[in-house]
């Protein structure tokens, strides 16, 4: 027989010989608190009661009963009856800032455990309970401090260690908050819940790899802990393990069909995915179980922006805003797309919002002043530099926004030795972050001509799908491409598509098809005459749903100059417009860019060099070898030098007449999802032409990796020594 039982054998001995010995009704009602038997507890203590009304310890006991049995109204009442006997009483202070803490009323909560606290200075729990109602209010700092003192009095108290270490991560003191995690599972190893807290510690400071065993660790403690298969699923999802994180989430799902944060994360995989209508439907029905998340209602906004749909977006956003106006992300993200659709002023307004809302933010500081200049002597500019001093306070995707941020504004500012230096240190972290086999890109693009010859494409001339649909335009990023669309897409017969993803995805169903093997371009030379009218079929399947009534759709994805030669295959009354920009410049954009996509090539100058060398003689080949006609050269320093003749030749290209609408683009308000959303909103200006020159004593390593390697034919215009344009 265990204590407590052989305990409560003596006190029913006692009361079998005085039922109304108050000593044995109340010490059995304590022990059954402890044996977790909070009714019968209750009737005990208050027989005891009706025995000595004036016990302040019973009256405590009766409220820790009661406070068990979810019962927090009459608890404070019983509390309060032991400390009008007792004033002094800590435990009763503590303990009736608990039950106010319970009824959600912390200010409270709070008075209560500082009077515990001012008639014990040394009562550990009481300083526990007080760091827990003052981090319900967001005192974090005051939290910290009296976790601390928990701490010091208590080194065993494992829950102090854990609820001091979700206070230090909310602080952002993320290592300090991994450090207190860790000490509560060396006292308390077997707690599912301090598992779960170490690893959504290690996720938030990009070490997923170690969030995933401590998640399954709480799992196998607890299996039935909902917010662990959440959390490992957004562990998995960090990882890029997509089809991982949803069986988590669907385990979440099967536990608590109404987990609105499963649905909330299956949403983020889902996007992650491209199933972008899934996605929408998965935070839809989050917020059916809960209508005011405006975490979701934010990403909704997000996947409604990919899905072309603007004005929902934006409604989206709104809507979440009118319940956290104080939400810094959504305000960030509604200028996203106000600028995307050119509402540049409303977009300047909510970026400052955001900013604002959070000053320690450095990507909400580079979203607006990618935007507009900071003017000298703007507050803002001088936050920015606070934050470049202590960078060991920012995570490292943190600093690398701060880079960025920092290099715009001081670039604007005619400082381009402190802008490059931001640059380079911001590349440099982007760059440590991405895995790019330089090797192996520079290799494919090395094949395309010997698997594009002449011949090949004679061989299948005209096999294709016939539609005149489509219009390509191709180049390297920053050389002019979103500004030839938004020309393009202001005639009234053109449905400007954007940076379309759709041809990656029609050649990735021949490869899976086994048309193509093992990989493009090698399989070129297999593909049959169905093969390249399936292809073109498909893929105008997919731009076609986008306008079905267009005559002509553009597609700006850059990195389609690798597909010149198999579009006009696939397509071969397809237009294709190549732009081409001084390299230097055209490089130096990308280099300054942090771009929301990835261009893993760009965050290196040397391997920006090399790759540029290596676009440009692909592009030197398919001048070679199609046939007149097909894709049309378009300089960006001609097209800002003469605008309407520029015009009219892509016009002519694409077989539309002229309309005048063309040369006021800037006034076109659809939506533009690339880094020139803002700068196409403009007349044609001259300022980024020759961009590059105050930096040229930097940009060594890149005018370096312009040399020819052997077997690579150089494009007309592009000397080999660089000496035409600069390159």
């Amino acid at each position: 027989m265990g204590l407590l039982a052989e305990a409560a054998r003596l006190y029913r001995e006692a009361l079998a010989l005085d039922r109304d010995h108050f000593g044995a009704l109340y010490h059995l009602g304590a022990l059954r608190i402890q044996q977790r038997k909070p009714r019968e507890a209750a009737a005990l203590i208050r027989r005891a009661l009706k025995q000595n009304p004036r016990s302040a310890a019973a009256h405590n006991g009766l409220g820790i009963a009661l406070e068990a049995l979810q019962r927090h109204d009459a608890a404070v009442a019983s509390y309060d009856r032991a400390l009008a006997i007792a004033p002094n009483y800590a435990e009763a202070h503590s303990n009736r800032g608990n039950a106010l803490q319970a009824l959600n009323r912390p200010v409270e909560a709070v008075i209560s455990h500082e009077a515990a606290l001012a008639a014990r200075p040394d009562y550990a729990t009481a300083h526990y309970n007080l760091a827990i109602a003052l981090q319900s209010l967001g005192r974090l700092a005051d939290a910290v401090d009296h976790y601390r003192r928990a701490i010091e009095l208590r080194p065993d108290h494992a829950e102090a260690y854990d609820n001091l270490g979700s206070a230090l991560h909310a602080l952002g003191r993320h290592a300090d908050a991994i450090a207190c995690y860790k000490k509560a599972l060396t006292l308390k190893p077997d707690s599912a819940s301090m598992h779960n807290n170490l690893g959504m510690a290690y996720r938030t400071v990009g070490r997923a790899e170690e969030a995933v065993p401590h998640h399954v660790k709480a799992l196998v403690i607890d299996p039935g802990r909902v917010e662990a298969y959440n959390n490992l699923g957004l562990a998995l999802h960090a990882l890029g393990r997509w089809h991982e994180a949803m069986d988590a989430y669907a385990k979440a799902l099967s536990l608590r069909p109404d987990s609105a944060e499963a649905l909330h994360y299956l949403g983020h995989t889902l996007q992650a995915l491209a199933r972008h209508d899934e996605a929408a439907a998965s935070y839809r029905a989050a917020l059916a179980i809960r209508p005011s998340y405006a975490e979701a209602r934010n990403d909704l906004g997000n996947v409604l922006q990919v899905l072309r749909r603007p004005a929902e977006a934006i409604a989206c956003y709104e809507a979440a805003l009118a319940q956290r106006p104080d939400f810094a992300d959504i305000h960030n993200n509604l200028g996203v797309v106000l600028e995307s659709v050119g509402r540049i002023e409303e977009a300047r307004q909510a970026y400052e919002r955001a900013v604002a809302l959070a000053p320690g933010r450095p990507a909400f500081y580079r979203t607006l002043v990618d935007l507009a200049p900071l003017p000298a002597g703007d507050p803002r500019l001088s936050s920015l530099e606070t934050l470049a001093q202590d960078m060991d306070a920012l995570s490292e995707s943190e600093r690398i926004e701060l880079h960025f941020a920092l290099g715009k504004a001081l670039a604007d500012l005619g400082e381009p030795g402190r802008a490059f230096d931001h640059y380079l240190a911001g590349n440099t972290l982007k760059r440590s972050r991405i895995d790019y086999d330089e090797g192996a890109t520079l290799r494919e693009l090395e094949l395309i001509p010997a698997m594009f010859t002449a011949p090949v494409l004679r061989a299948r001339q005209g096999l294709g799908h016939p539609s005149p649909v489509p219009v390509f335009i191709v180049g390297m990023p920053r050389s002019g491409t979103t500004l030839i669309e938004q020309i393009l897409a202001s005639h009234p017969q053109v449905f400007g598509g954007g940076e379309m993803m759709e041809l990656n995805t029609a050649v990735a169903g021949l490869a899976r098809s086994d048309a193509i093997a093992p990989r493009y371009p090698e399989g070129v030379a297999q593909l049959s005459g169905e093969d390249l009218y399936r292809l073109g079929a498909e893929y105008l399947e997919r731009v076609c749903r986008l306008a079905p009534q267009a005559e002509r759709i553009t597609d700006k994805m850059p990195a389609n100059f690798r597909f010149v030669g198999l579009i006009h295959l696939a397509l071969p009354n397809a237009r294709i417009i190549h732009v081409r920009r001084d390299p230097v410049d055209t490089c130096l954009s990308c280099f300054t860019r942090l771009f929301a996509h990835d261009q893993p090539h760009t965050y290196e100058l040397g391997e920006l060099g090399r790759y540029y060398r290596a676009y440009a003689a692909v592009m030197a080949h398919w001048r070679t070898v199609l046939p007149p006609g097909v894709m049309l050269e378009v300089e960006y320093e001609a097209l800002v030098a003469d605008t309407e003749a520029e015009t009219r030749r892509m016009l002519a290209h694409c077989d539309l007449p002229w309309d005048e609408a063309c040369l006021a683009f800037y006034r076109n308000g659809r939506q533009v999802r690339t880094a020139s959303a803002s700068q196409v909103r403009r007349p044609i200006y001259r300022g980024a032409i020759g961009r590059w020159q105050p930096y040229r004593d930097r940009l060594e390593p890149l005018l370096r990796a312009r040399r020819r390697r052997p077997g690579v034919t150089c494009p007309p215009g592009l000397a080999t020594d660089g000496s035409s344009i600069g390159f």
